[in-house]
């Protein structure tokens, strides 16, 4: 279980995360949202060590986060790889750093899940399109087999179509391998479909953290409710009675 317990984090004068409390349970999914400037980007390094924290505990399963080697997916697919690679080098490099052999169920597994043909790794990114690169993002995310995945905007980038088609091989593979998912996102339609729980973010604070179904039916703070109102009228979720 991620256990994130009153977290603050300070850069100079200013407060950039205050009071941050929530947990996340294996195979869960929590998506974090809120406008930009909230925040999403701050806890994801706080999360990952890379951003110091100046009170507060962040750890996984008792112990610090960085121990259980989390994986992330990033939201610029193609930036995330070497350019001068072919994507099953990019793949394998969290193997390599841990010292692991290749898994070649595990890694046929995955692709099978992503819909990612074998050949298709042994292109160059640019040879690839920008959905194909976040689908090879996510398997070598997933390579590794990590309890803890973190998913910085991971269907921005893509068109309608693809970002549709590429949350539900998310949610599949999380359902069959049971990691944990934290996802940053503004796209609340994404949130309220595949999330257990929505943590929102105003200004560093946390408004509110509330069961996905009841953030869409009835969310606690007003500035949940201006999100969501927001998303009703640009038809990114759907009106609940």
């Amino acid at each position: 279980m991620l256990e994130v317990q009153n977290i603050t984090v300070r850069r100079g004068p200013s407060v950039t995360l205050q009071d941050i409390s929530f947990t996340l349970g294996a195979g869960k999914t929590l998506a974090v949202v809120g406008e930009s400037g909230a925040g999403k980007s701050t806890l994801i390094g706080a999360i990952l060590g890379l951003v110091r924290i100046s009170s507060g505990l962040i750890a996984w399963a008792g112990q610090p986060v960085p121990l259980c080697k989390p994986a992330l997916v990033m939201q610029e697919p193609r930036s995330a790889f070497n350019p001068r690679l072919p994507l099953r080098r990019s793949v394998m490099e969290p193997l390599v750093a841990r010292h692991l052999a290749v898994d070649d169920t595990r890694l046929q597994r995955l692709c099978d899940g992503l819909e990612i043909a074998p050949a298709l790794l042994d292109r160059l990114p640019t040879e690839v399109s920008i959905g194909q690169a976040q689908r090879v993002g996510i398997l070598r995310a997933l390579i590794a087999a990590p309890p803890l995945v973190l998913f910085d905007e991971p269907l921005s980038a893509l068109d309608a179509v693809t970002q549709k088609h590429t949350a539900r091989l998310i949610a599949d593979l999380q359902a069959d391998i049971g990691f944990a998912a934290l996802i940053v996102t503004h796209d609340l339609g994404y949130a309220a479909a595949f999330a257990d729980t929505i943590t929102v973010l105003r200004a560093g604070r946390t408004e509110e953290t509330t069961a996905a179904s009841d953030f869409v039916l009835a969310p606690q703070s007003a500035y949940g409710r201006t999100l969501r109102n927001a998303a009703f009228a640009l038809g990114a979720l759907e009106q609940v009675a």
